[in-house]
Order: C-alpha cells, then structure tokens, then sequence
C-alpha cells in the first residue's frame, strides 16, 4: 500500500471512529504526522486527496477542517467526471437512471409534502414548446431534482443530481428541440407530477420508466 493510501485510510478511521467530527479541526500538521507515525509530506497529500473529493477543506492560514460530509458535497466530484464522458457513456448513465429514477418518483408519491408538490407544480407550469434550449434545460433539471429531494433521501437525490449533468442534458435537449418531441416530453413530465400528487407510487414509477427510456431509445438512435 502505497505511504499516502495508507495516511488516507488512517484519517478515515478517525472520521469513523468519532475522532474528527463533521466542521472539526484536524490536529496540527507535525502533531498528526507524528501520531500516525507518517512523514509530513505523505500527510500532506493525503489532505490533498480528500480535499478533491470533499472530505477536508483547507483554509490557507487556519487550518484542516473535515466537511459536513452532506451527501451532496461529497458527490459533486461525480458531475464534473459525467461531464467528461463520452457518447456510448452517457448511455450507461442513462441505464442507471433508468434504475433510480422510477424509484425516486415512487417514493416521492409515498412521501412528498405539499411544499414539494407546489414546487413541482411551478417548475412544469413555467415552461412550454416556445422556451428556449436553456429554459428546457433548466427546467428538466429543477424538476428532476424536485422528485428526488422530494423523496427525503439525501443520498438518493445527490446521487441523481451528480447524473443528472447540465452538459449532457443541454446536449440532449437540443437533439429533442430538433425532433419536435419536446411538447410530448413536458406532457409526460405533467403526468409524472399527477401520479405523485396522486400518491399513486405505482403509476408514477411506470410513467418515469416510459419517460427515461423514451429519451435513451432517441439517444440510442442519435448517436
């Protein structure tokens, strides 16, 4: 195992044993060096590491701080990795949502409040066939989203929010402006809405099945 993997596994199991805290201060570089018995160089990248994917935030001139560890800190890096991606990737990422999001939208019929109802209600009601490629795309997102923070699990919904790309979906969107399929899109997304309001799980998830592969059988057939 390389010096710095095994500094890094050193600071997880003092996340996991309660020894740092979620906001707490890491213990000075020379002091923690000297603890996990590392030299301060292979420490120091190991901060580096899990400053990248959101595990550490170092403040220039006060110290090491673990974050808050919120689910949708630690899954940013995701977007920005999906945002690189290729063609015949975006179809396996496609798949998976194809898994999640049905659930999603089933348990947002079984739990959403009437907050995240109204929320949603906006987000379909404020765009139509005439908005622009931007507006489709903001859209599609904010109402994505609202299904899965309407489920109340936060890994579920910063997990479909890393999916959910602002470059892939503009891509998209544009192939869908094209195909003049945009109006059955919001039709279905009107319809998703109702089975949730509904608290009909069941029809919410199907309709989202019928939704996802719809847009993955016309990128299968762009591409």
């Amino acid at each position: 195992m390389a010096v710095t993997d095994e500094a890094i596994l050193h600071i997880k199991a003092m996340i996991l044993a309660g020894e740092l805290t979620p906001g707490g201060r890491l213990p000075p570089e020379k002091e923690l060096s000297e603890r996990l018995g590392l030299s301060r160089s292979s420490l120091r990248e190991a901060v580096k590491a899990l400053e990248v994917i959101r595990v550490l935030d170092v403040r220039r001139g006060d110290g090491t701080y673990v974050t808050s560890l919120e689910p949708r800190l630690l899954l940013e890096a995701m977007s920005f990795v999906i945002d690189l991606h290729d063609d015949q990737s975006v179809l396996e990422i496609f798949a998976v949502r194809r898994i999640l999001e049905p659930a999603a939208a089933a348990l947002a019929a079984r739990h959403s409040g009437e907050d995240a109802l109204v929320a949603l209600r906006e987000a379909v009601d404020t765009v139509d066939h005439a908005s622009d490629v931007e507006g489709l795309v903001e859209h599609d997102l904010e109402f994505h989203r609202g299904i899965a923070e309407a489920t109340g699990n936060g890994y579920l919904a910063s997990l479909l929010d890393s999916l959910s790309s602002h470059t892939v979906r503009a891509r998209i969107w544009r192939g869908i402006t094209q195909e003049n399929a945009v109006e059955r899109t919001l039709q279905e997304h009107h319809a998703i809405l109702d089975a949730i309001a509904a608290g009909d799980a069941e029809l919410a998830s199907a309709l989202t099945v019928v939704h996802v592969s719809g847009v993955e059988q016309w990128l299968r057939s762009a591409l």
